[in-house]
């Protein structure tokens, strides 16, 4: 008797970004954007049975906010994927949804890149394959970043990416305050609100060679979002004068379009205190301490 497919599974850890700026529009209507990327030890999970038909199944705490399964980007990338490598073998994924949703914290494209990485596994591809790069960009523009997820800059819509960079992991606190923010909304303010930035942030040029170093480095850097987001959203505002008020604070900035937001800490110990201090004062919200890299 046949023994039953292996389970395989891959983390799909929360992408922040510490830096986001908007450097020029394009005519297709979307901006490029400068990033410096890391990537959070908190994340979604997902697991993946090979053989058989192509299926999704989502539990977690915000399995209800993840939408319809039928737009998800688990289905969507492997789809992407199945149409430029013929003969692939795909399966069934199973999805725990522990990222809040339309959070700034590319959490459907993190999915989106770990089903990929697992369909890799499970039909022996390299990990280089560029039929994996251009399933990546078709299915969404975080989710090239979100293959390897590592410390980089991303630039363009997502489709420019640096080599990986040499970030000490920074000790971190990430606060959601429990309000959905879509992309598109935040972009449509932030026209309303400014042009884009004049010069490129030369991220990579940055001094990591410490965590202190790190810090210093990245309080001269901002989210053009912020302001735009804040205008639609009051509670981003909140949560970072509540990040900024914890002992120990170095940076409070908020990641992507939002409306999840970062504070920055010197050592573990400190962050993991204000993330208890901030859980406690703010039952809706949602809080974790993690390190960043």
């Amino acid at each position: 008797m046949p023994s039953a497919p292996a389970q395989l599974a891959e983390p799909a850890p929360a992408k922040v970004n510490l830096t986001l700026r908007v450097v020029g529009r394009r005519p297709d209507g979307y901006h490029d954007l400068e990033s410096l990327v890391a990537f959070a030890r908190v994340g979604d999970r997902l697991d993946f049975t090979p053989g058989g038909a192509l299926a999704l199944a989502v539990r977690g705490p915000f399995a209800a906010a993840a939408g319809n399964l039928a737009d998800n980007l688990v289905l969507k990338a492997a789809r992407a994927l199945a149409r430029v490598a013929d003969g692939l073998e795909l399966g069934a994924f199973h999805l725990l949804k522990e990222l809040p949703v339309a959070a700034g914290l590319g959490g459907g494209s993190a999915d989106a890149a770990a089903a990929l990485r697992l369909i890799v596994r499970a039909n022996a591809l390299a990990p280089d394959d560029p039929r994996l790069f251009a399933a990546a960009r078709a299915t969404g523009a975080d989710v090239p970043v979100c293959l390897d997820p590592r410390p980089r800059v991303m630039r363009g819509v997502g489709e420019v990416l640096s080599a990986p960079l040499d970030l000490p992991p920074l000790p971190a606190v990430l606060v959601n305050p429990g309000v959905p923010l879509a992309t598109k909304d935040v972009f449509a303010a932030y026209a309303g609100l400014a042009s884009p930035s004049a010069a490129a942030f030369a991220a990579t040029a940055m001094c990591f060679a410490s965590v202190d170093a790190a810090l210093d480095a990245l309080a001269g850097g901002i989210n053009d979002l912020q302001p735009a987001a804040i205008a639609l959203c009051p509670q981003v505002a909140a949560a970072l004068a509540s990040l900024a008020a914890t002992p120990g604070c170095r940076l409070a900035r908020m990641s992507g379009s939002g409306a999840t937001c970062f504070g920055l800490y010197a050592s573990e110990q400190a962050a993991a205190a204000a993330a208890h201090a901030l859980a406690a004062a703010h039952g809706g919200w949602w809080v974790r301490a993690s390190m960043l890299g």
